[in-house]
């Protein structure tokens, strides 16, 4: 028999067998871990919120698109909607737009007020 009884033991580098593999890759898990929490979770979180809000825009209702433009809906279908924006002379102006360009509802139509 050699002189090291525990060389057996011992992993190449000098260090015990065992569950320290696990040990190393627990900040890679926790580092990941809070990166979803802080990150992605809430992210998701707020995508989920503005795809409701898109498919709940409706006839009446007041809106500010992507590019800043202000106006009331007309007219709505599955991706497009009919904004006016404005009146000169008694002539309505109004613009059609991809319903995902909608930022932001400014105020809902109220019951039974829809147009027709």
């Amino acid at each position: 028999m050699s002189g090291f009884p525990a060389v057996g033991l011992l992993q190449a580098g000098g260090q015990p067998a065992g569950g320290l593999e696990f040990l190393n890759l627990l900040p890679i898990l926790a580092i990941f871990l809070i990166f979803y929490l802080l990150l992605i979770r809430p992210q998701t979180r707020k995508q989920r919120e503005r795809e409701k809000m898109v498919k709940a825009v409706q006839k009446g209702d007041s809106v500010v698109t992507s590019g800043g433009i202000h106006g009331k809906v007309t007219g709505a279908t599955d991706d497009v909607l009919t904004l006016e924006i404005a009146a000169l002379k008694g002539e309505r102006v109004r613009i059609k737009l991809d319903r995902n360009q909608v930022d932001r509802v400014v105020e809902k139509a109220p019951k039974g007020e829809e147009e027709s």
